[in-house]
């Protein structure tokens, strides 16, 4: 039987971004975990995964339309996404002077006020083209809504980002000065 590795990395993905624990995986204060750990968890889901290796996590990475995983050192993470308690560490880095956020149209009024939030995940995710973030406001709404965030100024008043891959940018929070909304 043949692996899907849109399914495998669906697998990866929730076992290393929302929970860890039913995979019994212990990842550490930067989201690591041993690669040969999460392969000792996956391998009895699915029999085609009963011999899953290293080189199948390459492949899925490389059949990736984006870099949702980083390997290093025998040691796997996910770089972005993750809804589990306790915040990651990541490092402050200068962000591009425009992001792109997608988002539903109540939402986006919502945003108007209060600015972006992380909800349910541990930090807003923006991406680095308007495709990018449409694709995102797609799964929210059959219209979604782009926002333009203002980062580099951002940034400068103050406002912390950091690069969850090379499409992808993250921040705690963006308050509304900082945001410029289509107009109606």
């Amino acid at each position: 039987m043949a692996i899907s590795y849109s399914d495998l990395s669906r697998s990866i993905s929730h076992a290393l971004r929302h929970e860890h624990w039913l995979y019994e995986l212990e990842l550490d204060n930067d989201g690591w975990v041993s690669v040969a750990s999460l392969l000792d968890s996956l391998r009895p889901i699915k029999p085609e995964w009963s011999d899953l290796t290293i080189a199948h996590l390459e492949k899925m990475m490389a059949k990736a339309g984006k870099k949702r995983h980083e390997l290093f050192d025998d040691k796997i993470r996910a770089l972005y996404g993750h809804t589990i308690l306790g915040k990651l560490k990541k490092e402050p880095t200068v962000p591009p002077e425009i992001l792109y956020h997608g988002t539903a149209p109540d939402t986006a009024e919502l945003i108007r006020v209060e600015g972006i939030r992380p909800m349910g995940r541990q930090y807003v995710h923006f991406g680095i083209e308007v495709d990018t973030a449409k694709k995102v406001g797609l799964r929210k709404s059959d219209e979604p809504v782009i926002l333009i965030v203002k980062a580099g100024q951002a940034y400068q008043a103050g406002i912390v980002f950091y690069a969850g891959n090379d499409k992808i940018w993250l921040s705690d929070t963006i308050p509304p000065e900082f945001i410029e909304f289509p107009s109606k």
